[in-house]
């Protein structure tokens, strides 16, 4: 493995595919998601589903699979009341995605180590102090590069404050990062802070990408758009890629119990040409996705991509 995994699998591939949505995924499948826990429940019940999702998102077309860790943090399951078992399912979680990877031996596939906000995503206000913020943090992204992912990805983080420490906490790891925020349809994070101050208040932090992810996929395109001309006008050194992944359904938060897919797999592979088309370079799913909409979105990029070479190594 290369230091940056990332960037050397874009130069050869010159577009990249993320996997689509986990959460919904396993709803979809009849595994239990019950809050707080969300995904992390898999991993007690049904781990063999897990392993299966990964496995169908890659037979999709997937160039990188984010492991089931965006809930795996002591908060969590201090909040449902559960004993801490966030070190071993954490190490659990990663293990499960490399072991689907491993099932396509030849191709090159990234595992990233999702983190998400520590609260509801959707809720910026219970956002906690610093303090915590940079304690808890700075334990997962740990944890996680110790497990061995290759990259770190920051996911719906939708005020700035959390979006700095956690992306502090991930680079020091040494690990390539992608932060991707969390956006209103009219562009800004759902803590009301413009896009632009979020990308100019992390231009001094070196990520490897930046992203808008879980916005409506018929909205995204000109989110992206945004987030173009933001990195424009901001100095962002080390930057190699911006990437887009929406969602399929209504916006809501954590503790909606239905997701009504409403954007067909079809429909959504011709988005993700208008996504490319306005500058991001790394394209999945979000909640309500499937492998399908992974599938069609590697047909419809198909013409951009490098095909992968049997047995490289990244």
């Amino acid at each position: 493995m290369t230091p940056r995994p990332l960037a050397a699998l874009l130069a050869q591939r010159g577009t990249l595919i993320l996997d689509g949505a986990l959460g919904t995924e396993l709803q979809r499948r009849g595994v239990d998601t019950g809050l707080p826990l969300w995904s992390a429940k898999v991993l007690l019940d049904a781990p063999e589903v897990l392993l299966q999702i990964h496995q169908d998102h890659i037979g999709a077309g997937a160039d990188i699979i984010a492991a089931n860790t965006w809930r795996t943090t002591a908060r969590t399951f201090h909040r449902a009341g559960y004993p801490d078992r966030s070190a071993d399912l954490t190490a659990k979680a990663i293990a499960i995605a490399m072991e689907a990877r491993g099932s396509r031996p030849g191709r090159p596939v990234l595992v990233a180590g999702s983190m998400g906000p520590l609260e509801d995503c959707y809720r910026p206000a219970l956002v906690p102090p610093d303090i915590e913020l940079r304690v808890e943090h700075a334990e997962h992204a740990g944890r996680l590069a110790a497990a061995g992912v290759d990259i770190i990805m920051l996911e719906t983080f939708g005020m700035i404050r959390e979006a700095r420490i956690a992306c502090q906490a991930a680079l020091a790891t040494g690990k390539e990062v992608i932060l991707s925020f969390l956006c209103r349809a009219d562009g800004c994070l759902y803590s009301g802070e413009p896009l632009a101050d979020a990308i100019a208040a992390t231009a001094d932090l070196p990520v490897a990408g930046l992203s808008i992810n879980c916005a409506p996929a018929r909205s995204l395109t000109r989110l992206v758009d945004d987030l173009r001309t933001c990195v424009a006008r901001t100095r962002h050194d080390g930057l190699t890629c911006l990437m887009a992944y929406g969602n399929v359904g209504r916006e809501g938060g954590e503790n909606d119990d239905v997701f009504v897919t409403t954007v067909s797999p079809v429909e959504y592979g011709v988005l993700a040409l208008s996504w490319l088309d306005h500058g991001a370079r790394i394209i999945g799913g979000c909640c309500g996705t499937t492998p399908d909409h992974i599938a069609a979105v590697r047909d419809a990029l198909a013409g951009s991509r490098t095909p992968p070479p049997e047995g490289a190594a990244v």
